[in-house]
């Protein structure tokens, strides 16, 4: 995959924007474990960012998904994990299947506001008994009339303590776990207060990734009209896995920029670093170490690149991007580590740039899929799992 003139002038935007209207106010946001979301997305809209792969009828650019990558890889010039998987959940995450198979009102309700940047959206697939195994969720929307009454839990949710929709995965039949589930958008929010039945029972604090807001929501027969389920009823499980196919990339694209930060900021670090009168960075064991991270990086490139090539041919990613997803989370965990240790003490204070992704980059290898479902995935993919003894 080649970045174009297109491209890069699409990642000079975007950058200009981090630079005068993210990255300073990056430290406060991670203080206070929330950020503006409806400001921050709205400029991200005025500039025609938040639509770049999606059709130009809702208000977006309608550009092939190397555009959407290119963005995300800008994203990692924010200083800090939270807000690049804010909105990356508003790109690449909780809009795909309603762009790909809603209805157009569902697209003029819902799909079109979120690429102005008007409204904030999440994506509800995660509860407390059911992250990775997506089948074992158990919210439940029953049919009262035109309507849906949805009952149930999300956990995990990024954006939901601001969010105005959720894309939301719940059982709406009786029959296997993969063919009774319905994705379902949720409006939450009208005129700033919670929609009757929906309450937020708590804000998560986690150990990264504190500026983007994670909450437990809860849902007591929320009614739904059911003209606001995405494609076909039942279907909802499959939409979600096509869905995780864009997330996983997007995942693996939002990495590059900022693990290819972290180790230019150790190699700064490692040259002005006196000890036993030389430089840290003359210390062969640290040189070799910073270009095997390097190469680790540019490996996961290459890698990236090449599933979103495919993708853009309109072919089957599925292992593509299983991998992408996989080596990002491992090298998001391996780079920091690797990179805070030559840091010393200062790699161990809270404010240092390198802690703080060592702090975001741990989610990597958990969400969207953690890496031992990468791995079944793969594994049933190359055709060496064995099958399940019913």
């Amino acid at each position: 995959m080649q970045f174009t003139h297109e491209h890069r002038e699409i990642q000079k935007t975007l950058k200009r924007y981090i630079d005068e209207h993210i990255n300073p106010h990056v430290d406060e946001w991670e203080a206070a474990e929330i950020f503006p979301a409806h400001e921050v997305f709205k400029g991200l809209g005025d500039l025609g960012l938040l639509g770049l792969t999606k059709p130009e009828a809702n208000g977006g650019a309608g550009l092939d998904y190397s555009y959407g990558m290119a963005m995300a890889e800008t994203l990692g010039h924010i200083h800090c994990g939270g807000v690049p998987m804010a909105i990356g959940v508003q790109t690449d995450m909780a809009t795909p299947a309603l762009a790909r198979f809603g209805s157009d009102e569902l697209k003029r309700e819902f799909l079109a506001p979120a690429i102005a940047g008007d409204m904030v959206g999440c994506i509800g697939v995660s509860e407390p008994g059911a992250g990775s195994d997506v089948a074992a969720i158990k919210s439940v929307a029953r049919k009262d009339g035109d309507d849906y009454l949805i009952s149930g839990q999300k956990m995990w949710i990024t954006n939901s303590l601001q969010a105005d929709w959720m894309c939301m995965l719940v059982n709406t039949g009786d029959g296997p776990a993969h063919k009774n589930k319905s994705l379902v958008m949720v409006r939450m929010r009208e005129n700033g207060k919670l929609v009757k039945g929906i309450e937020v029972a708590q804000k998560i604090k986690k150990i990264g990734m504190n500026s983007s807001d994670t909450g437990l929501i809860y849902f007591d027969e929320v009614r739904v009209p059911q003209r606001n389920r995405i494609g076909q009823e039942g279907a909802g499980f499959i939409y979600q896995m096509q869905q995780f196919q864009e997330e996983r990339l997007w995942c693996a694209a939002s990495t590059l920029q900022s693990l290819t930060n972290c180790i230019e900021w150790t190699v700064e670090w490692a040259q002005e670093r006196k000890l036993f009168g030389a430089s840290l960075a003359d210390q062969q064991w640290v040189q070799f170490k910073l270009a095997e991270l390097k190469t680790e990086v540019e490996s996961l490139r290459a890698l990236t690149y090449q599933a979103v090539e495919h993708y853009v041919a309109g072919e089957d990613v599925t292992e593509w991007a299983t991998m992408a997803k996989l080596k990002a989370g491992r090298l998001n965990r391996t780079v920091p580590d690797t990179c805070l240790q030559f840091w010393g003490g200062m790699g161990f204070t809270w404010e240092n740039k390198v802690s703080r992704m060592y702090r975001d980059g741990r989610l990597a290898s958990i969400g969207g899929g953690a890496d031992e479902v990468m791995l079944g995935i793969l594994s049933k993919i190359m055709g060496i799992a064995k099958r399940p003894v019913k």
